[in-house]
Formats: C-alpha cells, structure tokens, sequence
C-alpha cells in the first residue's frame, strides 16, 4: 500500500493541496493520506495551528488522519530541530511504527523543500519521491540552499497556483523539476468551502477597501516605526483613493498598539475603519465581503486577488524593503520584486484605477531570472549569459533599483563598475588579493 505525507503548516498551503487532491494531481493510487500539521510561529504555544483555524473542517475530509509535527519533535522547535545523518534510518524506524505505516511505500508533499521541517521529513523518508508545492510566490525565486542532491533528485514537480499567468517558477529547476499548475478553478471551489465553513465573523462592511497588513520587523527587514508608517500609508492611501470604508486585517503577531494607530487615522481622515483580528484567510474575505480594493506591501494574497478573483489592488513601500533586505539572497527578493513590478503603487491613483502594471510578463520573467542568477550564481551559473544580456539592455533606474550595485561588481555583471574596468572583476588574481585583505581584516578587528 501506498501512504501519502502531506507536510503544511499554513491554512493556505493545506487549501492549495486540497485543491491539487480535487483536481487529480496525485492520482487515485494512495490508499491513505495523512496531513502532517507543522505550527512554525515563534511561540508555537500561544499560536494555533492550522487544524484549529475557521473553517479548517472544510479541508479535513480530504485526509485519513491528521498528525501534529509539533508533537512529533517536542520539545523542540520544528523550525529548529533536524536529524543527524546517521540518525534518519532510526527515525524513519521510530515513524512508521508510531505511525502506523508498516512496510507502506511512503510519497512525500512539502512546501518550502530547502528549510526545517521539510527538509528534516525528507531526509528521514530518505527513499520516498517527493513533491514540493508552492505556499506563495518564492517558488518564482531560485532555490534559496545548494541542496544536497539526495532531496533534489528525488523532487520529481512543482506544484503551484497560477499567480501570475505566464510566469514559471525558478525553484529546484537546478535538479530539472518540472513546474505544475494547480488548477485554478479547483482552488476557487476550496474558497468557496473555506468561507462556507469559516463561522462568524465580526460585522463587516461590504465593498470596503481590505488594508493587508504584515509584520516585517518581526524579521528584521523593517523597524517597528517603519512598519506602523506602513500601516498608516495603507489607511492614507486608500482615503486618497475615496474609500470611505476601510477593513485592516493586520499579521496575527503584530502589536495591539498599530490597531489603535491606523484606527485614529482614519478617523482623523474622515473614514471609518474596522479591525479584523480573527484569524481568518484574506481570501475568504474576498468572497465574504467583496473588497472593492485590496492594498498591501508584498502579501501573497494581493495576487490572489488580482489575478484568481480580479479585484483591483495597490502596493506600498515594496521599493523601501527592496532596499532594506539582507543579504541580498534573501528568500523574499523575488516576491517583493514580483510585487513591485506588476502591481500599482497605491500613490498613483492614475495606476490604481487602470489597473497599469510597470512592465509586462515577459519583462518581468526576464528580470525573475536575472535577478535569481545574482541571488544564486553558484546553484544557477547557466543563468549567467541570461543576467547579462538583460543588464546590458536595461541600465536605467527603473531596473537596476531590483540589483545591488556590490553584488553586480563582484558577479562582474553590467552595472557594475564601468565598462572600461570589468576587467578588474574578471581578474582571478585580484579576487585572491581581495579574499585576503579581508580574512586578513576579520582576524584584526582593529584594521581598516
């Protein structure tokens, strides 16, 4: 017999498998599906998992069990524990028989296949194939680790909603995996049974416009005074607009305090605001109460409204958090830059009401692919003549704001240094000097 082990740890991640279990994407052939629940918030603890959110029975007649990771690894963070190599035979050991899998063919679907706990799963079922689904936009964005290619070979697709249509994903396509859709009518009827299932909500205007609000400094990326002047432009913007009737559904960890920031703006600005604390999807909330408008920073949901329900939506402040990720790396430059490439800049009211997006799809897959070489050169060297055809063809502002010039120096790419000094990147010997003048500064704090 065949077990499939579905690993999510958001209501979001768990609906986008429902709908690929709806849609046939992996076939008839299990004769038992376990739903493996990961809760990753900080304080596991104080947060619920995505078993105790509204509307999660709607999902859990697609599995024969429901298993808590959480409880799998306690009292360790399942963010934080891995198993030791020589340990994942013993594990595996250890997990079939608690179980219940007996000598079953194990079929593994992960999200987020290169960080804890996906890749932890996949190294105790260390023969079991492996499909990697989307929980959101980074799938468009290179693989974030040089995987070890006894997890890469094994992934044999990537599942994926049809976010922005045109658009594939550059995740694992290092290893050949191929990309899947995820169809995206089966994914609306899991909505629709989701917001049928979700209880009662707190009355809430309809066709208001819905603030997404998010919670960067909890990452680092922004100070809290930045991130409440976030919220605060979302509610400015959106009176600029004329919306008179405002929803804010802020992160689930943000501080009470930004409640009562935004809530005094708007009523400074004449609108009145409601704040939605109930953990609830944003896209329940587009079938429940049907937003007029839909504005954010680089929320996965603001392409989920635009693209699978066709609500108008703006973006604030993507060109700051451009700027503010560290290192350049990070897993979030690809969405950010999605975001701010295809969506309008909610200052620009002109853009909002035409819906103008700053370049097309294939402009925007070309930079994707650029900018996911610069991110990754050593998981994506083929990408190198791609990144510098396109640099050499766009040197303006508009898209070397998505580069840093230090990082395109030290790739040698266009933008770098000046034409007439690309030798100098190129130059193996200086890039020897360099590497010491700098292990020799580390070891000599006091140097300059």
């Amino acid at each position: 017999m065949t077990t499939q082990i579905f690993l999510a740890s958001t209501l979001y991640g768990a609906a986008t498998l429902a709908a690929a279990l709806d849609a046939g994407c992996f076939g008839p052939g299990a004769g038992r599906r376990i739903l493996l629940v990961s809760n990753n918030a900080a304080v596991p603890e104080t947060t619920p998992a995505l078993d105790e959110a509204p509307g999660f029975a709607a999902l859990r007649g697609r599995f024969d069990e429901v298993r808590s990771w959480n409880e799998a690894v306690a009292p360790f963070h399942p963010s934080g524990w891995s198993p030791r190599e020589e340990d994942t035979v013993l594990w595996e050991r250890h997990f079939r028989l608690a179980w219940g899998l007996g000598d079953d063919d194990v079929e593994l679907a992960v999200e987020s296949i290169q960080a804890q706990p996906a890749l932890g799963v996949a190294q105790i079922f260390h023969g079991a194939p492996l499909t990697v689904y989307a929980d959101g936009l980074m799938s468009y964005g290179p693989t974030r680790i040089k995987l070890d290619p006894l997890v890469g070979t094994r992934v044999t697709r990537v599942l994926h909603l049809d976010l922005v249509p045109g658009l594939r994903p550059l995740l694992l396509t290092e290893f050949g995996v191929p990309a899947e859709l995820v169809p995206t009518d089966a994914f609306g009827k899991v909505l629709d049974e989701l917001a049928g299932r979700a209880g009662e909500l707190p009355a809430l205007p309809q066709g208001p416009a819905l603030l997404l609000g998010q919670y960067l400094s909890a990452l680092d990326i922004l100070t809290p005074e930045e991130e409440e002047d976030l919220h605060l432009r979302l509610v400015r913007g959106a009176v600029a607009l004329g919306h008179r009737s405002l929803v804010f559904k802020p992160h689930p960890t943000a501080p009470a305090a930004w409640h009562r920031a935004v809530t005094d703006e708007a009523e400074r600005l004449g609108a009145e605001l409601t704040v939605l604390e109930a953990p609830v999807l944003a896209e329940v909330l587009f079938r429940r109460i049907r937003p007029a408008l839909v504005a954010g920073c680089f929320s996965t949901a603001l392409l989920t409204a635009s693209a699978l329900h066709g609500i108008p939506v703006a973006r604030t402040r993507t060109g700051l958090l451009l700027e503010r990720l560290r290192p350049y790396e990070n897993s979030n430059r690809i969405p950010v830059t999605v975001v701010d490439a295809l969506l309008p800049d909610l200052d620009d009211a002109e853009a909002v009401r035409e819906q103008r997006a700053s370049m097309t799809v294939g402009e925007l897959g070309e930079l994707v692919r650029a900018v996911g070489f610069a991110m990754q050169p050593r998981i994506h060297p083929a990408l190198r003549p791609e990144a510098e055809r396109f640099l050499r063809g766009h040197q303006d502002a508009r898209w070397l704001r998505y580069f840093k010039r230090r990082r395109l120096t030290g790739l040698a790419l266009p933008g770098g240094v000046p034409d007439r000094l690309t030798f100098l990147a190129r130059s193996r010997t200086l890039r020897r000097a360099v590497r010491r003048a700098r292990s020799l500064r580390a070891r000599r704090p006091g140097v300059r």
